[in-house]
């Protein structure tokens, strides 16, 4: 971006002492966009204005625009939307109709980077990577004759990724005809939808091609006009494949069948499971249906038996909070907590935990929702509420079965709570989880839930709280600068001189600049002064100040060490930990 740098010297946007001052800086700085902005050396909308004409005189192109750094290029492309009459359109936000992909081959559609939307009665809305492209135009306007084209905008990188997707598709056509093909057989597309070969096929591809990108959801979800395929990869849902309609009927059948659900319940959610082989390595898949106006969505938790035998050393904790952890759960008795949301990780620490401390000279037993992963040298207590065997009673029974150490999966409500607090005071260790926030508020959820204050006192040995942020991809790191506003909301925690990184984006991470995660964590232990404040009745913001002053570390400031390391970025730890 040189020679847009060199433009705005000329037309006095910037100055060359600006330029110098970047040069002779210690260390020197890249003359960049996002350092002159960093310097307050030029002015955010004068950057987005000046770029925006820029592109609408066809001096840079949309694809140009997302090279540039510390640059949100939303605003511009609406700005230009604006000035050139078109429509702004964000891919990830809307359905595409995917009759219309029949009437354009992949080709036509790699060779103008376009995506069609929606065909209705007066035109055909058609996405482009180039607004200015008056021969690409031309070429898409002579394929619809009978209708005037619309033309709409989005963000380049958007298109790429939907092109790539269909790419997938095109290649697995061949199944979606063959399963047309034996639902017509058939007759009865509803009746003998497991009975189709292919659909069997399909379905294996979805599963190998979510493992393969290292998935940790896959859902399956009925449109009103199509029928969508995601999957959770490093915390973020990506669109992996796009079906017509008529495909979700036979492909949610044979799924219900796999996991022994009755495939002719569509109006009440389901939960099932089903364990298959995938490049040679064992998976189990949990499987739940919920009904949704349009049909049902189905969501598979991908379980890696392998993934068992984590050690904590290796669950991502920084040195501090793993001592810190580390050293509670050898504790002889008293109830260690693990919190966060859904999806961050709770469970794959329980069972690091478990890996550490467990001993032959100790039963260990276990009560889960279900029982994730299968581990040797403890046994392993599968609740089910359908006959009556809710966590509480679980808990209740393995009590009478002599247990040194205990681990029930979540703490649901109050009567399983009072039990483990009363576990925990009468010489077993327990680990659990909650659904807080962060750790001191899970002191504050404990009152809150009805158990008295001396009980919790007497009880609590420490509180982790964590969550699992994207890591940088190694392959296409870069040193980078912060956006200005984003640096002064970081400032207090920030040496001198920071360094920063982020990822470009490369084939290697499906060009989103991350691959994998890394945990984040808090960990509050209960020190005898802590202890007494709770047994007192203190506030939250009480609790916080003691926890301070004993050396605790926010878990947004342990991942702003995580940054600083450069394995992942300030906007991410943003995005996951700032409440």
């Amino acid at each position: 971006m040189v020679k847009l740098i060199e433009i705005m010297l000329k037309e006095n946007l910037i100055t060359k002492d600006a330029i110098s001052t970047l040069v002779k800086s210690r260390p020197p700085k890249k003359i960049s966009f996002a350092n002159l902005l960093a310097e307050d050396m030029i002015d955010l909308h004068t950057v987005e204005v000046f770029l925006a004409k820029k592109i609408r005189q066809g001096v840079i192109t949309l694809s140009h625009l997302e090279k540039i750094e510390g640059i949100n290029i939303v605003p511009i492309i609406e700005e230009v939307a604006k000035t050139l009459h078109v429509e702004y359109v964000d891919l990830d936000d809307i359905e595409i109709d995917m009759k219309l992909f029949s009437k354009l081959s992949y080709s036509q559609l790699l060779k103008y980077n376009i995506i069609p939307i929606e065909e209705s009665d007066l035109h055909v809305l058609i996405v482009f990577d180039d607004p200015l492209d008056m021969a690409a135009q031309d070429a898409i306007q002579r394929l619809f004759p009978k209708k005037p084209i619309r033309i709409a905008i989005a963000k380049p990188s958007q298109i790429h990724q939907h092109l790539q997707r269909l790419e997938i598709n095109e290649s697995i056509k061949g199944l979606v005809a063959d399963i047309r093909k034996d639902l017509a057989q058939e007759g009865n597309a509803d009746e003998k939808a497991d009975e189709s070969p292919a659909v069997l096929k399909l379905i294996d591809v979805i599963l190998k091609s979510a493992i393969f990108i290292g998935a940790s959801d896959i859902h399956i979800e009925a449109m009103e006009k199509s029928c969508i395929v995601r999957v959770r990869v490093d915390g973020i849902l990506r669109q992996s494949f796009t079906f017509d309609r008529d495909i979700f009927n036979p492909l949610a059948s044979r799924m219900k069948l796999l996991s022994n659900l009755d495939i002719a319940e569509k109006r009440k959610p389901q939960d099932g499971r089903f364990s298959a082989t995938v490049s040679k390595k064992d998976f189990d898949f949990r499987v739940s249906t919920l009904p949704t106006i349009f049909g049902e969505s189905i969501v598979l938790r991908i379980l890696d038996k392998s993934k068992a035998m984590i050690r904590l050393e290796d669950a991502g904790m920084s040195k501090f909070c793993y001592d810190r952890f580390s050293e509670s759960i050898k504790v002889p008795y008293g109830i260690v907590l693990v919190t966060g949301p859904t999806g961050s990780g709770k469970t794959t620490t329980l069972y690091g935990a478990l890996n550490a401390i467990k001993d032959i000279k100790d039963k260990i037993i276990t009560v889960e929702d279900p029982v994730e992963y299968q581990m040797g040298g403890l046994q392993q207590v599968h609740v089910n509420a359908n006959i009556g065997l809710s966590f509480a009673d679980a808990l209740r029974s393995i009590l009478r079965q002599d247990p040194d150490k205990i681990m029930i999966g979540e703490i649901r409500d109050k009567e399983t709570l009072r039990i483990a607090i009363q576990a925990a005071l009468t010489g077993h260790l327990v680990l659990s989880t909650l659904h807080t926030n962060d750790a001191i508020s899970a002191v504050t959820r404990i009152l809150d839930m009805g158990i008295e204050e001396y009980l919790v006192s007497g009880a609590l040995v420490a509180i982790q709280a964590q969550r699992l942020v994207r890591k940088i991809c190694v392959h296409c790191k870069k040193e980078t600068v912060l956006d200005l506003a984003l640096r002064k909301s970081v400032e207090e925690y920030l040496p001198e001189n920071p360094t920063f990184y982020v990822g470009e984006g490369c084939k290697e991470c499906g060009h989103s600049g991350y691959a994998g995660r890394e945990m984040i964590s808090e960990v509050l232990t209960v020190s005898e002064t802590f202890a007494r404040m709770i047994a007192s009745g203190a506030s939250k913001e009480e609790m916080t100040n003691q926890a301070e002053e004993e050396g605790f570390i926010t878990m947004f400031e342990d991942g702003i060490h995580k940054a600083l390391e450069g394995k992942t970025t300030i906007a991410e730890i943003y995005r996951v930990a700032r409440l």
